[in-house]
């Protein structure tokens, strides 16, 4: 006999997954992170949360990465790769419960954007937001979307 509670979790979309810009592949990480907390505590933002099995992941719920390298600087590990490679691919996606998309005036999204790469279009009905290439998948949108229309995606991946 199953147990329910075994489909109910399978059965749960889960959440991505994002750690520390900078950072080496998964892979290295999990081997090399011993879970000491130091990013956690140098987080400036308090973005970087302990996750699963003690390992350090962004909860971008709580708040946005600056891209500070604090995490990188407290880290007594070799987790993080030069500051010349890229922090990440991801990149800010709008999604069809976007409110403007039915109608609804909303500029949230574009009041928490610092980068300024959310762009209103104005039409007859509600402005229409726009996601520009300065993206820096920082992810202060993410929370202040009422329709939660917003996810962070590889940048180029098919939509």
């Amino acid at each position: 006999m199953t147990h329910p509670r075994l489909w109910r979790r399978l059965k749960t979309p889960q959440r991505p997954l994002f750690r520390m810009p900078h950072l080496v592949e998964e892979r290295h990480f999990v081997e090399l992170c011993t879970r000491c907390d130091a990013c956690v505590e140098a987080c400036e933002t308090g973005v970087i949360v302990r996750g699963d099995g003690g390992f350090p992941e962004l909860d971008f719920q709580r708040a946005e990465c600056s891209f500070c390298e604090a995490c990188n600087t407290a880290c007594p590990e070799p987790l993080f790769l030069p500051k010349s490679v890229a922090p990440w691919p991801y990149r800010a996606r709008l999604g069809e419960s976007c409110l403007p998309l039915s109608g609804i005036e909303c500029r949230s999204c574009a009041d928490a954007c610092e980068a300024q790469a959310i762009r209103f279009t104005p039409t007859a009905g509600a402005a229409l937001p726009t996601l520009t290439e300065d993206c820096t998948g920082c992810g202060a949108c993410l929370p202040r979307c009422p329709g939660q229309a917003l996810t962070l995606h590889p940048k180029g991946e098919a939509q």
